[in-house]
C-alpha cells in the first residue's frame, strides 16, 4: 500500500466509527432550566418597568390640566 492510500483508509475507518455516533447528544450538555438573566437583573428589570408605570399613573392622576 502506498502513503496516500494508507492515510485514506484511515480517514475512512475513522469517518465510519463517527457515522454511529452522530445525532447522539450528552446529556451533560444540556443545560435545562437556567435563566440567560440572572434574578438580580431581572429583579431591577421589573422594579424599573413597574416603577415607572406607576410614576406615570401618579404623574397624570395629579396633573391640574384636564385635557
Amino acid at each position: 500500500m502506498t502513503t496516500s492510500k494508507r492515510l485514506a483508509g484511515r480517514k475512512v475507518a475513522r469517518f465510519q466509527r463517527n457515522i454511529t455516533k452522530r445525532g447522539s447528544v450528552e446529556s451533560s450538555a444540556k443545560k435545562g432550566n437556567e435563566y440567560p438573566v440572572g434574578p438580580i437583573l431581572l429583579g431591577f428589570f421589573v422594579f424599573v418597568v413597574v416603577g415607572s408605570s406607576l410614576f406615570q399613573i401618579i404623574r397624570t392622576a395629579t396633573s391640574k390640566s384636564m385635557a
